[in-house]
């Protein structure tokens, strides 16, 4: 499977968390080096901890899963 779609898959495991939340997460793009670029929408865009679901969430799983992700950015 290509990177892309296992880290869209993953993802998609993490969405109903965050959804729960009222927040969502989008894949934008994946850039040279493992770098995942993605945007924080609903609840969590505007949330002052938006940065911790981002690094110690988002990013972490998709490091777990997927060696090849080396770090996780959000769009603006």
């Amino acid at each position: 499977m290509e990177l892309i779609e296992r880290v869209k898959e993953c993802l998609e495991y993490i969405r109903p968390q965050l959804q729960a939340d009222g927040g969502d997460v989008e894949f934008v793009e994946l850039q040279d080096g493992g770098k995942v670029v993605v945007k924080l929408t609903g609840a969590c865009g505007s949330c002052p901890m938006a940065t911790m679901t981002l690094k110690h969430g988002v990013e972490q799983m998709l490091k777990d899963k997927i060696p090849e992700v080396t770090e996780v950015v959000q769009a603006f």
